[in-house]
């Protein structure tokens, strides 16, 4: 199982990828973790008990990373529970980079099976409630 550190002004929350579940989706995130995409980006959105949301290079929840991936909806793993990765995007097979990290299950069950989960946050669940927007994330490393 991939997983990833991501190191933000708030603290650090490790990941644990679902490489079975959405191979596109982690295959990208790493990716575009490992050439350094993401570094100094920051939150742009935040909604509390719902969920943060970064990876614009705009800032401004407009930008990516000038392709599009199709989404994963089959898998075990497509249910928003607190902690979990999802591909943020306008619409079925829009993602790109943006992805957000849920603050609970209890408003964010109807994004299951309409965005792709992608991972988990096993350690730091708490640097998820203490992001504000335009929180930075300072990197994120690949732990092979």
């Amino acid at each position: 199982m991939t997983k990833a550190e991501i190191h933000t002004v708030k603290g650090l929350m490790k990941v644990e990828f679902f490489d079975n579940d959405a191979p596109i989706a982690v295959a990208n995130f790493v990716k575009l973790s490992k050439e350094g995409f993401y570094d100094g980006l920051t939150f742009h959105r935040v909604i509390p008990d719902f969920v943060i949301q970064g990876g614009c290079p705009k800032g401004t929840g407009a930008g990516g990373p000038g392709y599009t991936i199709k989404c994963e909806l089959t898998g075990g793993n497509q249910y928003h529970d607190r902690g979990v990765l999802s591909m943020a995007h306008a619409g079925r097979n829009t993602g790109g980079s943006q992805f957000f990290i849920c603050h609970s299950r209890k408003n964010t069950s109807h994004l299951d099976r309409n965005h792709t989960c992608f991972g988990k946050v096993y350690e730091g669940l708490e640097v998820i409630d203490a992001i504000k927007q335009g929180d930075v994330i300072e990197k994120i490393v690949i732990l092979d």
